[in-house]
């Protein structure tokens, strides 16, 4: 007697007949499409046996239904890419999707170098400077009226040059009277240091910070033998050519203020008139 070779879903019989095998069971063609074929995501038909199944993300196609959604040209064995379920070849999704150069205005496509700056892409042949048109790439840059410069030509055609030193100035700098400085070159005319972001004064033209114009040229105070700055505001009392500070404007005797008071001098000593009865 014949053993029996029967369909694992139908039980009909399938000698001489096409099956397919899936876990070591024996399937007719129908049952096996019915039970396990994938559904096309293009047409929603089975896709059958004698079909080639084309599958991305666990979604499946029928070889003939695998085309960009847009223009509809097949996919099969060409690159594409996917966007909110759709594919798509990649001249359609550059098209649609893909960053424009800022130079050429042309589609930078998927997968080629591109430069970013301030939302705007280039492609890397195209991110050059305005002035020497060499491709910048990944080194310094300027950018000035939506051109973009290297920094030797920025600082040729566009830099201020620094009074004291005669260089260029890329970044930052201080202005004093109309004139360009660096911050480093910006300093007092005695003791060298910086003044950008110090209080400092001038004369002849000469910029100093507080300290050394008063050790230079501030009066003394006949009180206490420190300079007078006059400087914010600062109050003092001039006297037959000698100036104190308010603060050291006082009787000698009794240390009282003499600042808006009437007084009287014993050589080199100030009194207020209590203390002056007895001279």
């Amino acid at each position: 007697m014949t053993e029996r070779f029967d369909c694992h879903h139908c039980n009909e019989s399938l000698f001489g007949k096409k099956y397919i095998l899936r876990e070591d069971n024996p399937y007719c063609v129908a049952c096996f499409e019915t039970q396990y074929a994938n559904t096309c995501e293009e047409c929603g038909k089975p896709i059958g046996c004698d079909c080639k199944d084309l599958s991305y993300k666990d979604r499946h196609w029928h070889e003939a239904c695998f085309h960009c959604s847009q223009c509809r040209s097949s996919l099969v064995d060409k690159p594409f890419a996917a966007k909110e379920d759709q594919l798509l070849c990649t001249d359609c999704y550059s098209n649609e999707y893909s960053s424009k150069c800022q130079e050429c205005k042309k589609t930078i496509m998927p997968g080629t170098r591109k430069m970013e700056y301030k939302g705007n892409s280039w492609h890397e042949t195209c991110f050059i400077c305005h002035r020497c048109q060499q491709p910048i790439g990944t080194k310094s840059f300027i950018p000035k009226d939506n051109q973009n410069f290297c920094v030797p030509c920025y600082e040729k055609q566009h830099a201020m040059q620094c009074v004291q030193c005669k260089k260029p100035i890329t970044t930052g700098g201080v202005t004093y009277r109309e004139q360009p400085w660096h911050k480093e070159c910006f300093v007092c005319t005695a003791c060298r240091k910086q003044l950008c972001g110090q209080r400092f004064t001038a004369r002849d033209e000469f910029a100093y910070c507080l300290n050394c114009f008063c050790d230079l040229y501030a009066k003394k105070c006949a009180g206490c033998t420190n300079p007078i700055s006059g400087l914010g505001g600062t109050k003092y009392i001039s006297f037959e050519e000698r100036q104190w500070h308010n603060d050291c404007f006082n009787c000698k005797k009794c240390s009282l203020s003499l600042v808006g008071r009437g007084f009287l001098t014993e050589r080199d000593d100030i009194l207020c008139p209590d203390c002056g009865k007895d001279i």
